[in-house]
């Protein structure tokens, strides 16, 4: 009978290369999916399957991005990293952040607030 011998290979290939094995940075940090689940109240499937870059099996939307948010959090890994590979491997396109001056979040200065209804005493 032949010796059984296992192979390590990475768990998340997101973007054509391999990118750092979440596990195993789960594990040093001596946390696990159970653990981060209770904390986050995110079901383990969920997290196993950020960790092996599975992002169509979450949920979608907003759903998604949190989840990955506070998994990358949980393992101290930094989420907007976390995040841009997310976009780059489903294709989906990151929501506009607002600027200066902008809270539309379109990238124009041109936000113009909604007027105020002026309140009139009745006499």
């Amino acid at each position: 009978m032949a010796a059984r011998v296992h192979v390590k290979t990475p768990t998340m290939k997101l973007d054509g290369g391999t990118s750092p094995d979440l596990a195993m940075m789960r594990r040093k940090k001596g946390v696990s999916l159970q653990e981060i689940s209770q904390a986050t109240k995110i079901g383990v499937n969920y997290l196993r399957a950020i960790e092996v870059g599975e992002f169509a099996k979450l949920p979608g939307g907003i759903y998604s991005t949190s989840y990955i948010r506070q998994y990358a959090r949980s393992i101290d890994f930094d989420e907007f990293e976390l995040l841009a590979r997310y976009y780059r491997a489903t294709g989906l396109k990151p929501p506009a952040t607002p600027g200066p001056g902008n809270t539309d979040g379109d990238g124009n200065d041109s936000f113009t607030p909604m007027p105020r209804p002026v309140s009139r005493a009745l006499s």
